[in-house]
């Protein structure tokens, strides 16, 4: 049995926040309709390709595909139908949008009252910032993450990646499951919100702590500590390629010494505690990093791994893809897609021990299941269909 079997989800989400949560969804075992505009959700059409770029790969398996203009009276008719059974929709437009179309919250719980409606946004549905654009560069730097990334005495920097969007996403979808657990005590749905610089807040928990104690923000510090632990950076090593390490305990420096052959600095007092290492912390890299030229980068970590001192490569994104440990748990996998060839895909990071998660099943095609929703769900027939897709309500392709 899978967590979430029986849960039928109307996804009208895009890009990461949304498609993200709704993909969590369906690995669990929601059957996801995911509605899209006759033109294909953005993601899908990013890329001047037929074929959908892997981003949208990644984030829409195990998904159904419908296509629904809903600028058109009958698109929002359809879209109610669909409501009227559903147990959880999703949604990542503009505040508002959904409402001047006419199938916002307030209208939908008429139609069923025990739905969960899912809203993810940049700043909340209220608030004097709602109607702000959002993505996740912006809601980083007014979120005050760009604020703590970058190197000492350098500007600001964007954090790698999409990470507010997929907070943002993951807590959407932590909000539809205790909405989802609330409902089965109350019998009633509820609007869930869930938005980007919220989730995005309690990222900057230390340097908060660090306002509280001092009054003022720490200066950025690029890759070093900003706990005053030291050893604590990257370091290069002999194939060019870098890692990390630190000693957050005087064990761990106890046993760096012992690696790098230093044991001489045991006991001396410039360099027995964090405090005094922070100190000089610039001669401590000096040290280390001597050691770290003198091996290729996974020799290194397999020596200091073997002595458990907490260090890691720093790795490019394809060494990531090919972790042989997650490809062991079955979180990654290749599979051979009759368009994109050879891909790695993941699942979800979720796993509960007495029940099954979803295999992977390929994102759909472009309103691929237009006649098995439309017909089999809502009943339609297949004049309905051939006309609404005349009036250009639905499209759908061979």
């Amino acid at each position: 049995m899978q967590p979430l079997s029986g849960i039928r989800v109307i996804d009208l989400t895009q890009i990461y926040q949304g498609p993200y949560c709704s993909f969590l969804m369906a690995m669990a075992g929601a059957e996801v309709i995911k509605v899209e505009p006759l033109s294909g959700e953005r993601t899908r059409r990013h890329e001047s390709s037929d074929v959908p770029p892997m981003n949208f790969a990644m984030l829409n398996s195990n998904k159904q595909s419908v296509t629904l203009n809903l600028k058109k009276t009958k698109g929002t008719k359809i879209l109610k139908k669909l409501v009227k059974d559903a147990d959880v929709l999703i949604e990542n437009f503009a505040p508002g949008v959904m409402d001047r179309l006419g199938v916002g919250y307030q209208e939908l719980k008429k139609i069923n009252s025990k739905l969960i409606y899912a809203s993810g946004t940049g700043y909340g549905l209220t608030g004097p910032d709602r109607d702000f654009l959002a993505m996740d560069h912006t809601v980083q730097a007014d979120g005050g993450l760009m604020s703590i990334t970058g190197e000492f005495n350098g500007p600001p920097a964007r954090a790698g990646g999409t990470p507010v969007d997929f907070l943002g996403g993951t807590h959407l979808h932590a909000g539809i499951l205790q909405a989802l657990i609330a409902r089965g005590q109350t019998g009633k749905g509820t609007l869930v919100e869930s938005a980007m610089i919220e989730s995005l807040y309690f990222v900057l928990t230390s340097q908060i702590n660090n306002v509280f104690r001092t009054g003022k923000q720490s200066p950025r510090r690029g890759d070093k500590s900003g706990s005053q632990t030291s050893p604590y950076g990257r370091y290069i090593c002999k194939d060019k390629k870098y890692l990390v390490l630190t000693a957050v305990a005087e064990k761990h420096w106890d046993r760096i010494l012992t690696v790098i052959g230093r044991e001489d600095l045991r006991g001396n007092p410039n360099f027995e505690t964090r405090l005094k290492r922070y100190e000089r912390d610039e001669e401590v890299n000096q040290i280390i990093e001597k050691w770290t030229c003198l091996h290729p980068r996974n020799e290194a970590i397999a020596i200091l791994r073997e002595q458990n001192i907490p260090s890691a490569p720093i790795r490019d994104v394809s060494e990531v893809m090919e972790d042989p440990h997650m490809h062991s748990r079955g979180m990654l996998k290749h599979f051979q897609h009759p368009r994109l060839g050879d891909i790695v895909l993941p699942r979800s990071p979720i796993k509960l021990s007495e029940y099954d998660m979803a295999e992977v099943q390929f994102y759909p095609d472009l309103g691929e299941h237009n006649q098995s929703v439309l017909s089999d769900l809502l009943g339609l027939s297949v004049t309905d269909i051939e006309s609404l897709e005349k009036e250009g309500v639905i499209k759908s392709f061979d």
